[in-house]
């Protein structure tokens, strides 16, 4: 049994390694010397997460880089990878990009920069079939910034051998793993009986960190192989998570719950045009292979978040659909959606701390 174990150990964490963003680079077009984010020659030059635009190189199967490239005439020029926003946030200041897949809160901070422009979804033909819900998300002001892609939401998982599995706990304990982001201040807000996690005062947000101050000793991840190194080793009880890496945990023989959580936070990935694009042509032929089901079907399936297109939750993409509850209303109710801090904040509550000051208590919290 031990070795049966082990052997399912071994063969998780290369699915994790090989099938996911979050775990290794994606292998990238060698960029030309003079690429830059002004060129009108038919080249495109984008910036996302790994694994969210696959070229073939780990597995043939996964290729909507080169499909996209050989259908519309179009090439990638350069093509950057980064594990995290705040990565992302990083590399956007060193360069512009044609292209860049963002998270709520980055997205909001490049609207606001102006680094983005507004897409025109008349041009984009699988617009309408995308979430409705996620189109909302990405519109500000009436205008359409984005193109939702891939979504997904927070859990917490336990090792029931160990402990009860209780909320609180999970971000009290120093054998807890949480995703090393400021928007985790969120997660906490909500156990905390907030029912607006991104739209906190003061008080609020000082009652949110003070919950995640107790455990010096937790283990903040960016990367979900240490979830199952943390679980293997029997050196975490608890972890934030996503329902994808539950199931792989449990295919490793590490038999974790859920936590139960009335809400939990979720976010949405979408793809926005950046600002100082001359021609868009194939910046719009990118949108609208990234809005086919074919594209989010792969996408799906290869990184482990849910499509924002309903159509692609079939084949290969279906058991990922059903994780996550694609076109299940009751259960995507209990998921608040990033919003990039303060959000939607009253001014009777006398102003919220907007997202920089979020990003200055976590990284006391995680130093």
């Amino acid at each position: 049994m031990h070795r049966r174990r082990t052997y399912a150990l071994a063969l998780v964490t290369a699915t994790l390694v090989a099938g996911t963003g979050a775990a290794s680079p994606t292998p990238s077009p060698s960029p030309t010397p003079t690429a830059s984010a002004t060129q009108s020659d038919g080249t495109l030059q984008i910036l996302t997460y790994r694994g969210f635009a696959e070229s073939g190189g780990i597995s043939p199967r996964f290729n909507w880089v080169g499909d996209f490239e050989k259908e519309t005439g179009c090439r990638i020029a350069k093509l950057d990878t980064v594990q995290t926003a705040e990565d992302m946030m990083v590399q956007l200041r060193a360069r512009p990009y044609d292209l860049v897949s963002a998270g709520p809160a980055l997205a909001g901070a490049l609207i606001s920069a102006k680094q983005v422009q507004p897409v025109d979804p008349a041009k984009i033909s699988g617009y309408g079939d995308l979430d409705k819900r996620f189109r909302e998300m990405t519109t500000v002001s009436g205008k359409v910034y984005g193109v939702p892609y891939l979504w997904g939401y927070h859990e917490f998982v336990y090792d029931p051998a160990r402990v009860k599995g209780e909320l609180k706990e999970a971000f009290t304990s120093e054998r807890a793993a949480l995703r090393d982001s400021p928007m985790t201040i969120a997660d906490a807000a909500l156990a905390a009986g907030e029912d607006d996690p991104y739209a906190l005062t003061e008080e609020q947000l000082d009652t949110a960190v003070g919950l995640l101050e107790g455990a010096k000793e937790r283990t903040y991840w960016s990367n979900p192989l240490d979830l199952v190194k943390g679980f293997a080793t029997g050196a975490l009880d608890y972890a934030q998570a996503t329902p994808y890496y539950r199931l792989l945990l449990q295919k490793a023989g590490k038999q974790v719950k859920t936590v139960p959580a009335g809400k939990t936070t979720g976010w949405v990935d979408s793809w926005m045009l950046g600002a100082n694009v001359p021609d868009t042509s194939c910046a719009y032929r990118w949108l609208n292979w990234m809005a086919a089901p074919e594209a989010q079907r792969d996408a799906a399936a290869w990184v482990g978040l849910a499509p924002a297109n309903d159509k692609a939750c079939k084949g290969r993409a279906r058991q990922i659909c059903q994780m996550y509850g694609v076109g299940d209303a009751k259960r995507l109710s209990r998921v608040r959606f990033a919003e990039r801090p303060p959000a939607d904040c009253r001014a009777e509550d006398g102003g919220c701390p907007d997202y920089d000051a979020w990003a200055e208590r976590w990284r006391e919290l995680a130093k």
